[in-house]
């Protein structure tokens, strides 16, 4: 029995050479998935997934690993990436899934439910770092994919664009914690904020820090979120079945999600303190 060939990605075709020679191999539409917020002590975790269009078509201006890129460069490629996909969809996940289920677990079902919303389906998936499996469809994990693959790219800036606007309007809920700023990241002025005022309820309890911050870092990481959450003036009873949706961006041709209520799961044998505490952005 003859192996069959080789695919061969050409150097010269930068950002955009893994996908053309997948496309190459007859995977028309390859799909990229990338998720924000995974370091954050604070807000949503968002997953991106985008479909390119082949050739020239595909080619977003100024677009590469959103994390390179200035907060008003990312927005130009965020309204390219919209406007040049042939598909494209976001999924949030609230701190209080993350909370529930678990960091890993709610990072690899914010980009299959990402993946799985496209309007158009995939035939092979980039992810960014982590395998997702269940997709039906051969993919492969590549390491910093942002950097290496369009797609991948893409949902790095749709999940970064639509996070950052998330944390914006979380600061005008939240106005002590400096939100808009740090988008909830690990800083030295989260960290103060945290200590001075308390966690609110947008935190994430199963990290350390914030446990600590809360008084209830002796309890698993899951029996952590109080039934009660603060806000650094006076106790806020927090529903999260009724708290007040993030304004999110507009949807145009993509699909934008919140993702709640599911059924805790297991969790795999990843804590989310070691990976809050090794990770920032």
């Amino acid at each position: 029995m003859l192996a069959p060939p080789r695919t061969v990605v050409r150097r010269e075709g930068g950002l955009y050479a893994l996908e053309r020679a997948l496309q190459r191999r007859g995977f028309r539409f390859v799909a990229g998935a990338d998720e924000a917020g995974r370091g954050a002590c604070a807000g949503p975790l968002v997953a991106g997934a985008a479909i390119l269009p082949e050739g020239k078509r595909g080619e977003v201006p100024g677009l590469a690993d959103s994390k390179l890129l200035t907060p008003a460069a990312r927005e130009r490629v965020y309204e390219e990436v919209v406007s040049r996909a042939l598909a494209w969809s976001v999924m949030i996940i609230p701190a209080t899934e993350v909370d529930a289920r678990g960091l890993h677990v709610c990072n690899l079902a914010a980009m299959r439910r990402a993946l799985a919303s496209l309007d158009t389906s995939p035939e092979y998936v980039l992810t960014d770092g982590f395998p997702v499996d269940g997709l039906g469809v051969p993919g492969l994990a590549v390491w910093k994919g942002d950097r290496v693959a369009a797609c991948v790219a893409a949902a790095s800036v749709l999940a970064k664009v639509t996070r950052d606007r998330i944390m914006v309007e979380m600061d005008d809920r939240f106005p002590d914690y400096g939100f808009a700023v740090h988008k909830g990241y690990i800083t030295e002025e989260h960290s103060a904020a945290l200590l001075r005022h308390g966690p609110c309820a947008e935190h994430r309890f199963s990290y350390v820090n914030v446990a600590t911050a809360s008084g209830r870092v002796n309890r698993p990481p899951r029996a952590r979120r109080p039934v009660a959450a603060f806000d650094g003036q006076q106790t806020l009873l927090f529903d999260a079945s009724s708290a007040e949706q993030p304004v999110l961006p507009d949807a145009a041709e993509g699909t934008v999600g919140v993702a709640s209520g599911d059924q805790p799961q297991p969790s795999p044998m990843v804590g989310e303190d070691e990976a809050m505490e090794g990770e920032k952005r």
